[in-house]
């Protein structure tokens, strides 16, 4: 018990810290000043400048955790929904005027959610601030209404009502103000600059580079000559060599860079100032600085080059001693956060990755520089222009069309013609469709868009990919918390208890109906909420005695066997909330209808790592509760979340969400403050998640699509100051989602039927993944999530367009997606369990595996030379006795292996696979998702030394089996360091 609490304490720790987080990652705005030879100042500016150190001790390796976020933010193939979804379909647009006479656009559209035959609503609203962009579900048997999209909008007052437009030309319109969103090409200037030299005028002065310049160069991407250049030129002349003769370009993830680089651009020596490269590069938002000389010599700072127009700065430096690049970024004051952050320190000794590295930081820093003030009023004032000019030119049309078709105004999105006007109607659908894919095709042509990016952009592996936890699970999921490497399930049969591999074990029958539940390994505690109207309680467990049933399989508890374990006065309650951190006080608030109760429980942490405190311990933990008080508010919570305070005493506070407002409740003197009021007609609370950033609180408040970032701070006498910040920020989901979970730098939004993932410090989108059936399961440490199995049949099959030649919102039978036929009668359609591993998204490894509650399972691989593998447990948690144990036997085969060459298991085809498919090469050890195996890193790196010659090609597999590193006959246990020095 004592290990396995132990080591459990682990995971609930991360799961504790995965809402901690640090801006710090990204930099320091500081005041950078440059000087001339003399040492007078030339200019001076404020630049937020990431050197990969965060300037803080941390518990854990800088540079470790943020590998897995190496990704293009708001990516066109998720973002160019007009283009995607819209273009060549048959779809519906309106226009209209809102209450303060500002024209906007509508565009509706009845598309498959990205080929998986989920048909979907995708909303486009085009606003002179800006689009806005939404998802709605479909349903057969309910027509959607243009008001109802515009409400979920918060558009709910008009000027002028929406009114539908039919001319196909809309498209061609519409598409310039998607445009406007930014380019799809990148044009990044690249300088050279000498060691000593200090100036602009010295670093354009550079007629040539140096021989590492000119590999960096190859490093980034091609030479081509321009002169008869057809791709995208990025501003030089292709024709007359007027820009140079030849240049660097380059296509990643389906953008297409071209790079101004300052010794390819004209050089002249009468022009001191070398105006000609100065157009060009000084014109670029983003600069790459290449610097000779050491890390000593006096470094690049932005204020060197006079420019208005370039934001961000890129200082590169080679070292030739370890072939390594080192990496400094300056961004303008006022350019939002973007990733990734630099590692610590930011030297890169693999120069793919490096190369990768620092595109995905150019082009998300260009996007980034567009939401700046100088850039976005610019473009504020654009779509102004466009949007009304268009409006003029619609409206005089709209009303000289008098028929049946342009009555629908406020009506559904696309109902049924009339009879009389539906062959006039189909006509006008086939024109549409064909200029909407004439249009498309030829934007393609040009190069305006990443149509080939959706392809190109899953070859790694990503840290939100799932694994199967539990195929075919059969019940009803109500609630779920992990428990070790297990999971406890609240279904319609009762609480059970799954483990992967294993058959689940029945815990609670299903008389005991809990509909919210939390497994506190480190305190040997289970806390459950039962739901029966006015007769729900909250119910404390010990762990320990759960444990205990288990395994002797004394019995299966049911509702008449808790009674010693409610706690007194939660009778009545709909809801509760336990804090994140329980260092020295597990606190809970028990809402019973508009009162909260609060309850804490005091603890010596030491006991908490001893067998016999607990075993001596009285099996129902109820009379180790207290109460301390009650608060009383205006109306039910219909979301609750405890906010800890910097000391814990008097600081406390309670997030509650009711009517149309987000609360703060200090818990000590029950005191509330207004801490955001949500404008809009219906409200539709989905969380308050409390994350702390360089230990001060702050709450991600999500609801209906928006989820808003508010910091509390500072604490004064108790009392939270709620104040704008400049560090508050809020972005709008795509979709309205039922449940959000932190796991910076992510932060992931479920549907019913996808996961959008974006990031915590600036809410951009990372990716959206398409997932039937889609329900969250528990994700206090591993996220879990219950879901159908993958759509079967090939990707032509599912890729077909729908609506083509009929309405969206009556699709004919060919063209209706494909669903599971209904089950028969009785039978339950079974759905599959999935887990993403927490340790991906951070990004820090758990130190030890979590102990199962379950019995481990032992599998022993007897090898052709008789020698009996060791044996494998789930989760394994050793002692050092046993650690020595296992390496003097580990140390007797391997002196008698190392004479002769490996043997052949019963079956290398399964670790084989293990191998090749389920290996992470950032990770030190390899899973087997079936067994749980861990096959060390170490000792593949052995064998392959061992056999040089092991080929990669797939002929020969066959020949590979004797000496394949997969093939080795006992597998080494994943140990701490300590643990790995006893077996070397």
């Amino acid at each position: 018990l004592t290990k396995r609490f132990y080591s459990s304490s682990v995971s609930e720790d991360l799961g504790c810290r995965r809402g901690e987080f640090s801006r710090k990652h990204y930099g320091s705005v500081e005041l950078l000043i440059s000087s001339d030879a003399d040492g007078a100042i030339q200019r001076a500016g404020r630049f937020r400048v990431e050197n990969g150190s965060s300037g803080e001790n941390t518990d854990y390796a800088p540079g470790t955790w943020h590998r897995t976020d190496v990704h293009l933010e708001n990516p066109e193939y998720h973002t160019r929904w007009y283009f995607k979804y819209f273009l060549g379909k048959v779809h519906q647009n309106y226009i209209g005027t809102d209450a303060e006479k500002n024209p906007f656009f509508l565009s509706v559209v009845l598309s498959d959610q990205n080929n998986q035959r989920i048909p979907q609503y995708h909303s486009i609203l085009w606003r002179k601030t800006g689009t806005q962009k939404i998802c709605l579900p479909y349903s057969p048997t309910k027509t959607l209404s243009v008001k109802s999209i515009l409400s979920a909008m918060s558009l709910d007052k008009f000027e002028k009502s929406p009114r539908e437009i039919f001319h196909p030309e809309i498209q061609k319109d519409l598409l310039v103000l998607e445009e406007q969103e930014g380019s799809v090409n990148f044009k990044f200037g690249v300088l050279y600059a000498k060691d000593g030299q200090l100036t602009d005028d010295e670093m354009f002065s550079n007629e040539t580079g140096s021989e590492s310049f000119q590999r960096f160069l190859h490093l980034l991407g091609d030479t081509i000559t321009l002169k008869g250049w057809s791709g995208y030129r990025g501003g030089l002349d292709t024709k007359n060599d007027t820009t140079g003769t030849c240049s660097i370009y380059t296509v990643f993830q389906g953008h297409e860079i071209m790079f101004h680089v300052s010794t390819m651009l004209p050089y002249s020596r009468e022009n001191k100032q070398q105006v000609e490269r100065k157009r060009h590069i000084g014109n670029d938002i983003v600069t790459i600085i290449f610097q000779e000389g050491e890390e000593s010599s006096p470094a690049f700072k932005p204020s060197m080059i006079r420019s208005h127009f370039t934001h961000i700065f890129a200082l590169v430096r080679y070292n030739k001693q370890n072939d390594s690049y080192r990496l400094k970024i300056f961004s303008e004051e006022s350019v939002p956060l973007f990733g990734p952050p630099l590692p610590s320190p930011p030297v890169f000794t693999n120069h793919q990755e490096f190369r990768d590295f620092v595109l995905v930081k150019l082009i998300n820093g260009e996007k980034a520089t567009l939401e700046t003030p100088t850039f976005s009023q610019k473009r504020q004032r654009t779509l102004d222009m466009l949007i009304r000019s268009l409006y003029q030119d619609m409206m005089p049309d709209l009303h000289k069309v008098n028929n049946m078709l342009n009555r629908r105004s406020f009506s559904d999105v696309l109902p049924e013609s009339p009879k009389s006007t539906r062959k006039k109607e189909e006509a006008r659908q086939a024109e549409f469709v064909r200029l909407g894919q004439a249009l498309k095709l030829k934007t393609t042509v040009k190069g305006d868009t990443t149509a080939n990016l959706a392809t190109t952009s899953f070859c790694k592996k990503e840290p939100w990919e799932s694994q199967s936890f539990c195929s075919n699970f059969p019940h009803e999921v109500v609630c779920a918390d992990s428990w070790g490497q297990s999971l406890l399930v609240s279904t319609d049969a009762g609480i059970l208890l799954i483990d992967d591999g294993q058959p689940s074990v029945q815990v609670f029958d299903k008389t005991l109906q809990v509909k919210q539940m939390n497994v506190l390994e480190a305190l040997d505690l289970l806390i459950a909420r039962t739901d029966k109207g006015k007769d729900s309680r909250v119910l404390v467990f010990r762990l320990s005695a759960v444990q205990k049933d288990i395994e002797t399989k004394k019995m299966i508890r049911s509702k008449y066997d808790c009674r010693e374990n409610k706690l007194e006065r939660t009778k009545g309650c709909h809801l509760y909330a336990i804090n994140t951190h329980h260092g020295s006080e597990l606190r809970i608030v028990v809402a019973i209808r508009n009162k909260l109760l609060l309850v804490t429980k005091k603890y010596n942490s030491h006991s908490t790592l001893t067998s016999t405190s607990r075993l001596s311990s009285p099996e129902s933990p109820v009379e180790e509760f207290q109460y301390i008080r009650e608060i009383c508010l205006s109306d039910p919570p219909v979301v609750m979340t405890l906010v800890d305070g910097p000391t814990g005493d008097s600081d406390n506070m309670i997030c509650v969400a009711y009517r149309h407002q987000f609360d703060l409740v200090n818990e000590s003197t029950g005191e509330s403050y207004r801490l955001h009021h949500v404008e809009t007609n219906r409200v539709n609370f989905v969380a308050a998640i409390d994350v702390y950033e360089d230990g001060e609180a702050g709450l991600l408040l999500c609801y209906n699509y928006v989820c808003q970032y508010r910091k509390v701070y500072p604490f004064s006498g108790g009392s939270p100051l709620v104040q704008p910040s400049a560090y508050d920020f809020h972005f709008s989901w795509n979709q309205v989602p039922y449940a959000v979970v932190c796991a910076f730098p992510y932060v992931l939004a479920f549907t019913t039927d996808s996961i959008e993932i974006r990031l915590v410090v600036n809410g951009n989108l990372v990716h959206t993944a398409v997932v039937p059936e889609l329900q969250l399961v528990a994700s206090r440490s591993d996220i879990y999530f219950k879901a159908t199995a993958a759509v079967s049949g090939s990707s032509d099959s599912s890729s077909k367009e729908m609506g083509s030649k009929s309405s969206p919102q009556t699709p004919t039978a060919y063209e209706k997606p494909e669903l599971p036929l209904p089950s028969l009668e009785g039978e339950v359609p079974c759905k599959n369990l999935y887990k993403i591993p927490l340790s991906n998204l951070v990004g820090r490894s758990i130190e030890r595996p979590l102990k199962s509650p379950l019995a481990p399972k032992v599998i022993t691989t007897t090898t052709s030379s008789g020698i009996t593998s060791l044996p494998v447990m789930h989760s394994l948690s050793l002692s050092r006795m046993e650690i020595k144990e296992i390496a003097s036997r580990t140390r007797k085969e391997l002196l008698g292996l190392l004479d002769e060459p490996i043997t052949k298991t019963e079956n290398p085809q399964k670790l084989k696979k293990v191998s090749r498919r389920q290996s992470d090469p950032k990770q030190g050890a390899v899973r087997s998702s079936s067994s749980d195996r861990i096959i060390s890193s170490s000792f593949e790196g052995y064998s392959e030394r061992r056999h040089p010659s092991t080929s990669s090609d797939p002929d020969t597999s066959a020949n590979r089996e004797e000496s394949s590193p997969s093939s080795c006959p006992f597998q080494l246990i994943s140990l701490c360091d300590e643990d790995i020095i006893d077996l070397k």
